[in-house]
C-alpha cells in the first residue's frame, strides 16, 4: 500500500519543465532510494512530495489525500524533510537543534510541553545522541551532525520521513553509520522512509523500493534486486558495470568504463 503518491506530475522552475508526467508510489512502512544521473530531477521530485515544489499539473497525495488540503502544521506532523547540507547557526546545541522538531505540535504561544521535552529525548536516544545533547554543533563530526538532524525530523514524530542526500560528505564509515541508522529506524519504528542517494550499491543494499528516474521522466521503480543491473547503469548513467552478488544475496555493481 502506498502512503505517498506522485500521480503524473510536471514540475515547471520558471521556464523550464524539470518533471514530465512522473508517476511514483512509496510503499507505506518501507525504505524507497530515488537514483538517477546529476540533473535528471531527484531532489525536485522529493521536494514536490514535500510540498516544497508545486506540480504544474498533477498532485501529491498521502493516504490518498492530495497534500495541498493539510495546513503546514498538519502535514509537517505527518511528513519530516531534510535538505542536501542543511546549515545551522554555529552557537546552537543538539537539543536546541533537536527541540526544534516540535514547532508542529506546539500551542499558538509556542509554549514547550512535558510532552515535548519526553518526545525530544527519545529522538535522541534513537539516534544515540543523548550523550552530545549539550554539545555544539560545530565541534560535531559530520556524522555525528547528520545524526543529530535526523533526531531533529524524529522529533517531529512523522510518519514519513525524507532525505535528500543523507550520506553527502561523509567518509565510508559514517556513510554507513547513517544508512544503518535509517534502516533500524524503519525496522523498529515502522518509519517509511524516501532519499535520494547517488550510491546505487547503498541504494540497493538499504532499500525495499527503488525509482529510478532519467531527463525527468520516471524509468522504471521497484524491487532492488530485479530493476539494478549492469544494463540500467549503462541506459541511465551510461556507464558500463560488472555485476556480482554480494554474501547477502543482493547484487552489487562496480562500474569500470564510459559507455563508448
Amino acid at each position: 500500500m502506498s502512503i505517498l503518491q506522485a500521480n503524473e506530475i510536471t514540475i515547471r522552475i520558471i521556464d523550464k519543465t524539470i518533471i514530465h508526467g512522473l508517476s511514483l508510489s512509496v510503499p507505506e512502512g518501507k525504505v524507497t532510494s530515488i537514483i538517477g544521473p546529476n540533473g535528471c530531477g531527484k531532489s525536485t521530485t522529493l521536494k514536490a512530495l514535500a510540498r516544497i515544489w508545486p506540480c504544474y499539473k498533477g498532485n501529491v497525495t498521502f493516504n490518498g489525500e492530495d497534500i495541498k488540503k493539510f495546513s503546514h502544521r498538519e502535514f509537517a506532523q505527518k511528513l519530516a524533510i531534510l535538505t542536501q547540507a542543511p546549515q545551522s547557526p554555529a552557537d546552537l546545541t543538539v537539543k536546541d537543534l533537536v527541540e526544534m522538531g516540535r514547532f508542529p505540535h506546539r500551542n499558538w504561544f509556542g509554549r514547550k510541553s512535558m510532552e515535548d521535552d519526553a518526545h525530544v529525548e527519545w529522538a535522541l536516544g534513537q539516534t544515540n545522541m543523548l550523550g552530545m545533547q549539550h554539545r555544539l554543533l560545530s565541534t560535531l563530526s559530520g556524522g555525528e551532525r547528520q545524526r543529530a538532524w535526523i533526531a531533529m525530523a524524529l522529533a517531529q514524530r512523522p510518519q514519513v520521513l525524507l532525505l535528500d542526500e543523507p550520506t553527502t560528505y561523509l567518509d565510508i564509515c559514517h556513510q554507513l553509520e547513517v544508512m544503518q541508522l535509517l534502516e533500524k529506524l524503519n525496522r523498529e519504528l515502522q518509519l517509511t522512509v524516501v532519499m535520494v542517494i547517488h550510491d546505487i550499491n547503498h541504494a540497493v543494499q538499504y532499500s525495499d523500493h527503488i525509482a529510478v528516474i532519467k531527463e525527468g521522466y520516471l524509468v522504471t521503480e521497484g524491487k532492488p534486486q530485479e530493476i539494478v543491473t549492469a544494463q540500467l547503469l549503462k541506459d541511465v548513467f551510461k556507464v558500463e558495470a560488472d555485476e556480482f552478488i554480494c554474501s547477502n544475496g543482493m547484487p552489487a555493481l562496480l562500474p569500470v568504463d564510459l559507455v563508448k
